[in-house]
C-alpha cells in the first residue's frame, strides 16, 4: 500500500471511532511556536502551573516522545452540551458535565493504534490527551483541523471550539494534511471584552494567573479576594471566552455517551455543595473532571462565591 491508502484508512478509523474531526501532520520540531512558549513562560503567565516549566525540549520536537516519529495524527471529540445548569446553581465547565475526557480519548487513541498496528504495518506510537508535553492547539493547526483564536482556544471552521483533543504520534510516514495558519478571528474581540478577569490580556495572550478556569480547577492556594468580586457563580472553570465567540454559533450537541451531564453534579446549589462530605463526593464524582480539585476545594471556592454577594 502507499502512503495515501495508508492515510485514507488511518482517517476512515478515526470516523469509525466516533472522532468529529481529524487529521495529519508532519512530525517536525516546532520552531516559532517554540519561542512564543519559551516567552509566555519567562513571564510567568503559566501561574502554578509549574508543570508547563517542565520538557521544554520534548514540546517542541515529537521525535523526543517517539523515536524517529513521522506523524501526528490529531484527532478531535465533541464535548458541546444538549442541556446546560440553570444559571442560578454554582456554574460548572461544560467540558466536564460529563465523565473525564482523559481515558476516553485515550481508549479510541489505543484503539486506532491497534488498527494501524493490524491493518496497515507495525508502528511504534504513543497516545496523548492533555497530560504530556505535547503542544496539542499547534499541532490541530498544522494538521488541518482549526486554527488558534484570540482566546487561545483552538477553533475549528463551521463547528466551533467545544472540543477535546488528543494525539497519536507515530513512525510511519504519511499524507500531511494542509495547516491552517491564518487567523480568521478578523477584527472581532468578544472573548478579551467579555473576560472578567481580562486573563485575555492581548489576542492570543493568556495570562493564566488572572483566569478564571485556572483560580477555580489548577491553583492551590486560596483565592485571592481581589477576584471574589468578579468570580459570580463559577465553582469548577469557565466558559466565557466561548460562550460569547461568533464561532460557537455552529456547535450542535454532542452524542458521546460518555460525556452526557451528570445530574447528580449539575444539579446541586451553594448549600448541597457545602453540607457534602468526602463519601457522597466520591459516590457522585468518581469519574468526574472535578476529582481534579476535590471536595475541599470545590467547597472553598463556593464559600468565595458567597462573599460576591
Amino acid at each position: 500500500m502507499t502512503n495515501k491508502k495508508y492515510t485514507e484508512l488511518i482517517k476512515s478509523e478515526a470516523f469509525r471511532l466516533g472522532f468529529d474531526a481529524y487529521g495529519i501532520a508532519k512530525a517536525d520540531f516546532v520552531e516559532e511556536h517554540a519561542v512564543f512558549l519559551k516567552n509566555w513562560l519567562e513571564k510567568d503567565y503559566q501561574a502554578g502551573m509549574s508543570y508547563m516549566n517542565n520538557h521544554f525540549e520534548k514540546r517542541c520536537d515529537p521525535t523526543l516522545l517517539v523515536e524517529n516519529a513521522k506523524s501526528v495524527i490529531v484527532v478531535a471529540l465533541n464535548y458541546y452540551p444538549e442541556k446546560k445548569q440553570d444559571e442560578k446553581l454554582p456554574q460548572i465547565a461544560y467540558y466536564a458535565y460529563g465523565n473525564d475526557y482523559h481515558p476516553v480519548i485515550k481508549g479510541k487513541l489505543q484503539q486506532l493504534l491497534s488498527y494501524i498496528n493490524g491493518n496497515i504495518a507495525p508502528v511504534s506510537g504513543r497516545c496523548f490527551t492533555d497530560s504530556a508535553p505535547v503542544l496539542e492547539r499547534y499541532w490541530a493547526t498544522q494538521a488541518g483541523i482549526g486554527f488558534i483564536g484570540k482566546n487561545n482556544q483552538l477553533i475549528i471552521p463551521q463547528k466551533g471550539s467545544y472540543f477535546f483533543l488528543g494525539e497519536l504520534i507515530i513512525d510511519l510516514p504519511l499524507e500531511y494534511d494542509t495547516p491552517i495558519e491564518k487567523n480568521s478571528c478578523g477584527r472581532c474581540s468578544k472573548c478579551l471584552d467579555a473576560c472578567p478577569t481580562k486573563a485575555l490580556e492581548k489576542p492570543f495572550c493568556l495570562n493564566a494567573n488572572n483566569c478564571i478556569s485556572y483560580l477555580t480547577i489548577e491553583n492551590k492556594e486560596d483565592i485571592d479576594n481581589r477576584f471574589y468580586p468578579i468570580l459570580k457563580n463559577k465553582l469548577f472553570g469557565c466558559d466565557i471566552c466561548q460562550q460569547v465567540c461568533p464561532w460557537n454559533r455552529f456547535a450542535k450537541p454532542h452524542s458521546n455517551q460518555e460525556f452526557y451531564p451528570n445530574k447528580l453534579l449539575l444539579e446541586k446549589d451553594s448549600d448541597e455543595w457545602l453540607k457534602m462530605n468526602n463519601g457522597e463526593f466520591l459516590t457522585i464524582a468518581r469519574n468526574s473532571p472535578l476529582m481534579r480539585t476535590g471536595l475541599e476545594k470545590l467547597q472553598q471556592t463556593i464559600r468565595a462565591l458567597d462573599k460576591t454577594t
